[in-house]
């Protein structure tokens, strides 16, 4: 006989489950739908989609949507359609695209670089030391934070998508990614050997060698940017305009310190992180003498009152949401009451928003950019997302989010400090609280 445990799944147990299942029809009709389509359709709601037309009383006219192709660089894709909005305004045109892959080829160089230090300060331990082991996860990823992309703009500038255009390769990231992983792993597993012997000294030899590999293997993938280009553009006039320029001068004449006056917001209603402080998570980056992650945790209805001022100021708002489920790949509309899960499987897969944070149900995945909302006096009703996917979804790549959406899974919002109030303005400025590598405020660069 089979020694019992409490807790298994015994015999008895098993035969009740199937006996139930077998009484409600419904398990039928829901099987036969399973069985040729998709979970998400099977469950869809159609009446869930409600006030989901793309008409907004608050809206930015913006330009056409950019697409990030098989890569995670939303969060890059983002923040260079904000940026490209406020300098198309100063030079008057109606069509312009910032060089994406020149950001991503430095964004890389950097996050190696930043890893290989990481992994200098935690090559004594053991690499099932739980820091380590995070660093060895994903050294090098796509993702980032909006204080990583200002680190790069300052320090590397800005330019045109037509004098740097993208790869194959920075379009298709996967093989290059487990390449570059593979080799700081490497550099990891030799380093742990030379410090257990103290030999410090070998480790920073060796740190640089493997460097200079990586960085030759991104300018390979990515090409070498150039030193210095010319930028001709017409204005709304039609009339002709050439100058050259280098990266940085391009950023200073037309970002500058415009970039500074933007404050990361995020909406953590967890216990370990009360409201109106600032927050930073561990050894997240890329440059490694930049500026680190800064996070202002907010109410909602904080974080939503200053987006809302920032939109009807005529600026678009760069945000961090979770789009892993309730999202319709189908349409353009992206409503959670579109998604009968638990009337359909009676499985509820969504609770309370800083529980789905605590227990590693949510956290951000993806970047995009609000670029209107529908208002019924100060309370929003809807919002437009611009996305970087493509004109080949959505609504020639553009969304519509229902405000419930946005209340459960928007975690972050970058405005500037202009639009906060004094209260809040005051406590970014304080020092932050140090929050473990793997907090879900975090995962947007994972």
């Amino acid at each position: 006989m089979a020694n019992f445990m409490e807790g298994s799944l015994d015999k008895a147990t098993t035969e009740k489950i199937l006996s139930s299942y077998q009484k409600d029809h419904s398990n039928a009709v829901l099987r036969h739908a399973l069985s040729r389509g998709t979970i998400a359709n099977a469950v869809f709601e159609p009446m869930g989609q409600t006030q989901t037309t793309l008409t907004f009383n608050t809206e930015i006219k913006t330009m056409p949507v950019t697409n990030q192709k098989a890569s995670g660089r939303c969060w890059i894709f983002a923040a260079l359609n904000v940026l490209r909005e406020s300098i198309a305004k100063k030079l008057g045109t109606a069509n312009f695209e910032l060089s994406e892959n020149y950001i991503s080829l430095y964004d890389k160089i950097e996050k190696a670089n930043f890893a290989l230090e990481s992994v200098i300060q935690l090559c004594q331990y053991s690499p099932n030391e739980r820091v380590f082991m995070h660093i060895l996860s994903c050294p090098v990823s796509d993702g980032g934070q909006w204080d990583m992309f200002v680190n790069l703009v300052k320090k590397y500038g800005l330019m045109p998508k037509d004098c740097f255009p993208e790869t194959f390769q920075s379009e298709n990231t996967a093989q290059l990614n487990f390449i570059v992983n593979a080799a700081i792993r490497n550099f990891a597993y030799q380093a742990h050997g030379f410090a257990k012997k103290g030999r410090t000294s070998q480790i920073r030899e060796l740190k640089e060698r493997t460097m200079e590999k990586i960085y030759g293997l991104y300018l390979n993938a990515f090409g070498v940017p150039p030193k210095d280009f010319e930028f001709s553009y017409l204005d709304s006039k039609e009339k002709y305009h050439k100058e050259r320029f280098t990266p940085k001068t391009f950023f200073s004449k037309f970002v500058g310190a415009e970039i500074d006056e933007y404050q990361s917001l995020i909406n953590s209603p967890t216990e370990d992180k009360p409201f109106n402080k600032n927050y930073t998570v561990d050894f997240l980056g890329n440059v490694l003498e930049g500026k680190a992650i800064n996070h202002l945790n907010l109410e909602m209805k904080e974080l939503v009152a200053a987006v809302i001022r920032q939109l009807k100021a005529g600026e678009p708002v760069w945000f961090g949401s979770d789009v892993a489920f309730y999202r319709d790949r189908d349409s353009f509309a992206w409503d959670d009451r579109a998604f009968a899960y638990e009337d359909s499987l009676g499985i509820p897969i969504d609770f309370d928003k800083g529980a789905m944070l605590d227990f590693r149900h949510s956290a951000m995945n993806h970047a995009m950019v609000i670029v209107g909302v529908e208002l019924d006096g100060e309370k929003p009703l809807k919002w437009k997302i611009e996305n970087s996917w493509g004109e080949s979804v959505g609504a020639k790549g553009y969304y519509v989010m229902s405000d419930s959406w946005f209340e459960k899974f928007v975690y972050q919002a970058v405005v500037k400090t202009k639009y906060l109030k004094k209260e809040h303005v005051t406590a970014c400025k304080k020092a932050p609280t140090h929050l473990n590598p793997w907090d879900p405020m975090g995962t947007l660069a994972d």
